[in-house]
């Protein structure tokens, strides 16, 4: 997964040091309300929703704002209309994105992904483009501080069911199905190990190298577009050397 797996990582721990300051919050209300509306407002019976009031719930947020999110999805309250919309393009150096969204109008989340590339050298694609590139997998953090040796990991997670793992510098990565994320990661926890994050995930199958001089500029793009409050995620195939990120992200 390469440097852009490490981006990931840090951007994750300044994701917990931003909900912890209540800055998430519009998106994981968006996030809720949408679950509640594709799976229904029952979190037993819908894991999506589920992961999505644990988030709102580690950044703070007032339970009755769960559930009136929740009720806005299901129709029990009203509330604007979120999709869900994925746009494609480019940043400097050939990286290609996929931009994930949630948002209530179209248009304007349009409009301010296009001023974004254009302010930031990057350009917006056409549909397929890009998309190819990535595929959807659940991706499992598991730090290595307080983790069995890799080997020995390897073996819990495929027993559960897991396709692969990879060790990077602080943590190990564990791809699965997106179906089988919470099972894996709920039988990882039920052995003791540690489970830094769960998701699902858009993993890029070959990456991009991206020289010293070029990474800020496609850093900055993708920060510009993860700061519009209608983005839910942006992914990247990227390959950038750990130590220019780990200078952007100081």
């Amino acid at each position: 997964m390469g440097g852009h797996s490490h981006w990931a990582g840090i951007k994750h721990k300044k994701a917990l040091l931003d909900a912890k300051r209540g800055k998430a919050w519009t998106k994981i209300i968006r996030e809720i309300t949408i679950a509640a509306k594709l799976g229904g407002g029952d979190l037993a019976g819908n894991p999506r929703l589920r992961k999505a009031a644990d988030d709102a719930r580690n950044a703070n947020m007032p339970q009755d704002n769960i559930k009136r999110a929740i009720q806005r999805g299901t129709g029990q309250l009203p509330g604007a209309a979120y999709e869900e919309l994925t746009y494609e393009g480019y940043a400097p150096a050939g990286v290609a994105l996929l931009i994930d969204v949630t948002t209530d109008n179209r248009n304007r989340t349009l409009n301010e992904i296009k001023t974004v590339f254009t302010k930031n050298g990057g350009s917006l694609g056409a549909e397929g483009c890009v998309g190819w590139m990535f595929k959807t997998k659940g991706l499992i953090r598991v730090p290595r501080e307080g983790a069995p040796d890799a080997d020995t990991l390897l073996g819990h997670a495929l027993d559960l069911g897991a396709e692969d793992l990879k060790t990077e510098a602080d943590e190990h990565l564990i791809t699965t199905a997106p179906e089988d994320l919470e099972k894996i990661a709920e039988g990882l926890k039920a052995l003791k190990i540690p489970v830094a994050a769960a998701e699902v995930s858009r993993i890029s199958q070959s990456q991009v190298p991206v020289s010293p001089d070029q990474a800020p500029q496609v850093l900055k793009l993708i920060e510009a577009l993860e700061e519009l409050d209608d983005v839910k995620s942006v992914s990247a195939n990227f390959d950038i050397p750990e130590e220019v990120l780990a200078k952007f992200a100081a």
